[in-house]
């Protein structure tokens, strides 16, 4: 078995955990910097650069590529000296995308997203109480997701800026694991008869779904 997955997996983790370190103590201590403003950016970034890499035409991505360099140079002096809301508009922008992506799923005729997820996991054949669990389940995080937005805002306008940094960048991934776990928790107890799906098919369905909502 090769370790290059495993390795990757791990890199990544520390990566991440690197990054919200460094950010919050950029973020908490409100002064400007150019260096952090290019940490803030870096994720979006990050996922910008690789939708422009996969747009066709070439010509059409370069331009954007092109356009964005020149809005970003032309707005550094101003996001250099706003880092805090600079971090405080991804946090909420990230998080509200979120919940609109699971509760957009629950409108309409079409089953929700985790309904989705789990249909591919068990080869597209879901019991009536996996159905209505798993409709629970995309309400719930989309609950999560609405719920972190409105405590990133509360904090932010009223509590101190290094209480917001440490939700902000701190607590989201925790909290999100704490989320997940909670569910597969909860998940056993509802359903103790139903089949249970790995977390690497869990990953797998998230990722294919991400895929095609991205088409």
């Amino acid at each position: 078995m090769s370790m290059w997955p495993v390795l990757r997996a791990v890199g990544a983790g520390l990566l991440a955990v690197a990054w919200a370190i460094a950010s919050y103590f950029n973020s908490a201590s409100g002064q400007a910097s150019g260096w952090g403003a290019a940490l803030a950016l870096a994720p979006l970034s990050l996922v910008v650069g690789l939708g422009l890499w996969r747009m066709r035409p070439r010509w059409l991505a370069a331009g954007l590529t092109l356009g964005l360099v020149g809005l970003l140079a032309l707005l550094w002096p101003l996001l250099s000296q706003r880092i805090a809301v600079l971090y405080f508009l991804e946090h909420m922008g990230v998080y509200s995308l979120l919940a609109v992506f699971f509760a957009r799923t629950l409108v309409g005729p079409g089953e929700s997203l985790v309904t989705q997820m789990a249909r591919r996991v068990h080869g597209g054949v879901l019991s009536e109480n996996q159905q209505r669990y798993t409709r629970q389940v995309t309400l719930a995080w989309s609950v999560f997701f609405a719920g972190m937005v409105v405590v990133s805002v509360g904090l932010f306008l009223w509590a101190p800026l290094p209480a917001w940094s440490a939700f902000a960048t701190l607590l989201g991934g925790p909290l999100i694991a704490v989320m997940f776990v909670g569910e597969v928790l909860v998940r056993r107890r509802v359903l103790p008869d139903e089949a249970r799906a790995s977390l690497k098919e869990t990953v797998q369905a998230w990722r294919v779904q991400r895929s095609e909502d991205e088409q």
